[in-house]
C-alpha cells in the first residue's frame, strides 16, 4: 500500500503554486516527446551522422521513458512523492542541458536516455498529485488543467521546435527546458509538503526486469519496424521474441506473486472502470498521435509546405483541445461522464470523416477546421476519461495506476504511429499500381494536347512526370485510407461506454 498522498486538508497548502509548478514540469516533459522531431535534419548535419543513426535520438528517449514509467509507484513508496518530484525535475533539466551541449551522437543519445529516465515519473505524478490535493468536486477542473499540459505539449512541440531550430539553432530545442525546469524546481521546493514514505512495497527485481525487457523490445520494434521493413529484419525478430517471452514471464510471475511483493499490483485490473479507461486511453493515443504524425508529413511531402508552415496550420487543433478542456472541466460532476465521452468521441469521429475529404488542392482552412474539431473532441474525451478511470480507484493505488495509465497511452501512440506509417507505405504502393494500370492512350486526359505532350509515356521526361504525379495521387489515397481506419477505430469504442460506472453508481453498488 502506498501512503504518500498529499493531505487534502493540510493547513497552509499552497494549491495554486503546487499546481503551477507540477504543470510546468509536465509541459516540459511532454513537449520533449515531439519538439526534437523537426530538428533532426539539422542535428544530423551538425553531428555528421546518417539518417538511420540520428533516429536514435528519438528512439532512446521513447524507450527509456517507457521502461522507467512503471517504476513510479515503487519510487514514491520508497522515497516520497516530494523527493521524487524534485529529483525528476532536477535530473530532467540537467539532462536537457547535456543534450544541448553534446558534440557526438553517442553523447546525445546517452543524455536522451537520462532525460527519459528522469522525466518518466513527471506525468503520472502530476496526475496523482492533482487528484490528491483537490476534493472530488474539483477533480474535473484539475484533470482539465492536467490534460492541457499532457495533450497540448505534443501538439505545440513541432511548431515550437521548428521556430527554435530556424531562429536560434537545434541546441535550443533542449536549452529551452532549463529555465522552465528551474522555475518548476523552485515551485515544488517552496510549496510541496513533505510526505513520509510508506516503504511497504518490496522491489520485485524479476517483475521489473521482465516488464522492462517486454516494454523496451516492443518500443524498439514499433519505432524501428518501418525503417527496417519489419519482419524481413533480424533485429525486429529478436525484439519481437524478447518482448513476447518477457511479457509471458511477467504475467506468470505477477499472477503467482502476492500483490504486496509484486512490481505490478494486479488488483488494478480487477477495477472495471480502470481497465476500461486503459482501453480508451490506448485508442486516444493511437488516434491523436497517429493523425498528428500524418498531417504535417502530408502537407510537406504532397503540398509543398515548410516545416514551420505545417506547424502553424496544425497548431489550432491544440487551441481546440484547450477550449474543450476549459469547458468540460466545469461539466464533470454535473453531467454524466458517459455522455461527455460519447460527445467527445463523436466529434473526433466527425473530424476524421472530414479528413477523408482531403485532396491535393485543399486550402489551409480545410486543413485547420478538421484539426480544430479533432482537438475539441479529444479535449472532451480526455478530462472525463481521466476522471472516470480513477473515480473508483483508492488513493493508495493512484501512483501505480497513473504510471500504468501513462504507459498505456505512450504505447498506444507508438503503435498508432507505426501502424499508420506502415499502412501509408503499403496502401500507396497498391494505389500506385492501380492508377498506373489506367494510364494508356484511351485515358480521357490525353484528349487535351497539352497534357498528352507533357505526360507523354513514350518519352523519358513524360514518364518521370507521370510517375511523380501518380505517386502524389497514390500517397493522398494512402493518407485518406488511414483517416478512414482511425474513424472506424473511434466509432468501434462506443459500445464500451456502457461498461463504465459513474462514481455515484459505483458508490451505490458498494453500499448494496
Amino acid at each position: 500500500m502506498i501512503s504518500t498522498s498529499v493531505p487534502m486538508g493540510a493547513a497552509g497548502l499552497n494549491r495554486p503554486l503546487i499546481t503551477l509548478a507540477i504543470m510546468l514540469a509536465t509541459i516540459m516533459q511532454t513537449l520533449d516527446s515531439t519538439i526534437a522531431n523537426v530538428a533532426l535534419p539539422h542535428m544530423q548535419g551538425s553531428l555528421s551522422v546518417s539518417l538511420n543513426q540520428i533516429g536514435w535520438v528519438l528512439t532512446s528517449y521513447i524507450v527509456a521513458t517507457a521502461i522507467a514509467t512503471p517504476l513510479t509507484g515503487w519510487l514514491v513508496d520508497r522515497f516520497g512523492k516530494r523527493n521524487i518530484f524534485l529529483a525528476s525535475v532536477a535530473g530532467f533539466t540537467l539532462a536537457s542541458m547535456w543534450c544541448g551541449i553534446s558534440t557526438s551522437l553517442f553523447e546525445i543519445v546517452i543524455a536522451r536516455v537520462f532525460q527519459g529516465v528522469f522525466g518518466a515519473a513527471l506525468v503520472p505524478l502530476s496526475q496523482t498529485t492533482l487528484l490528491d490535493i483537490n476534493p472530488r468536486e474539483k477533480q474535473g477542473s484539475a484533470m482539465a488543467l492536467w490534460g492541457m499540459g499532457v495533450m497540448v505539449g505534443p501538439i505545440v512541440g513541432p511548431t515550437l521546435g521548428g521556430w527554435l531550430t530556424d531562429s536560434m539553432g537545434w541546441r535550443w530545442v533542449f536549452f529551452i527546458n532549463v529555465p522552465v525546469g528551474i522555475l518548476a524546481l523552485w515551485g515544488i521546493w517552496k510549496s510541496f509538503p513533505a510526505d513520509t514514505p510508506g516503504r511497504s512495497m518490496r522491489f520485485d527485481m524479476a517483475g521489473f526486469v521482465s516488464l522492462s525487457v517486454a516494454i523496451g523490445g516492443l518500443q524498439l520494434l514499433l519505432d524501428r519496424g518501418q525503417q527496417l521493413n519489419w519482419f524481413s529484419s533480424v533485429e525486429i525478430w529478436v525484439e519481437a521474441y524478447l518482448a513476447g517471452f518477457a511479457a509471458i514471464y511477467f504475467i506468470w510471475h505477477t499472477w503467482r506473486t502476492p500483490p504486496e511483493h509484486s512490481f505490478f499490483d494486479y488488483r488494478l485490473i480487477l477495477n472495471r472502470n480502470y481497465v476500461t479507461g486503459l482501453l480508451f486511453i490506448f485508442i486516444v493515443g493511437v488516434v491523436l498521435f497517429a493523425s498528428r504524425a500524418l498531417i504535417p508529413t502530408m502537407l510537406q511531402d504532397l503540398m509543398g509546405y515548410t516545416a514551420e508552415a505545417a506547424g502553424w496550420v496544425t497548431a489550432p487543433s491544440g487551441l481546440g483541445t484547450m477550449l474543450a478542456m476549459l469547458i468540460v472541466g466545469r461539466l464533470v460532476g454535473k453531467v454524466d461522464l458517459r455522455l461527455l465521452l460519447a460527445i467527445g468521441f463523436g466529434i473526433t469521429a466527425f473530424s476524421l470523416w472530414e479528413m477523408q475529404g482531403y485532396s491535393l488542392v485543399i486550402s489551409q482552412g480545410e486543413v485547420i477546421w478538421p484539426g480544430v474539431w479533432q482537438g475539441l473532441g479529444i479535449g472532451l474525451v480526455f478530462v472525463p476519461l481521466s476522471t472516470a478511470t480513477f473515480a473508483t480507484l483508492s488513493p493508495q493505488m493512484r501512483a501505480n495506476g497513473t504510471a500504468i495509465y501513462s504507459l498505456v497511452r505512450n504505447v498506444g501512440s507508438s503503435l498508432g504511429i507505426s501502424l499508420v506509417e506502415t499502412l501509408l507505405t503499403r496502401n500507396t504502393q497498391i494505389a500506385h499500381a492501380t492508377l498506373a494500370a489506367h494510364i494508356d492512350g484511351r485515358n480521357p486526359g490525353y484528349g487535351n494536347p497539352a497534357v498528352a505532350e507533357l505526360y507523354n509515356p513514350h518519352s523519358s521526361m513524360g514518364q518521370m512526370l507521370l510517375n511523380n504525379e501518380i505517386t502524389r495521387q497514390a500517397s493522398m489515397i494512402g493518407y485518406i485510407d488511414n483517416f478512414w481506419l482511425m474513424m472506424v477505430m473511434t466509432l468501434a469504442i462506443f459500445p464500451l461506454l456502457l461498461i463504465i460506472r459513474t462514481p455515484k453508481r459505483e458508490a451505490a453498488a458498494r453500499r448494496s
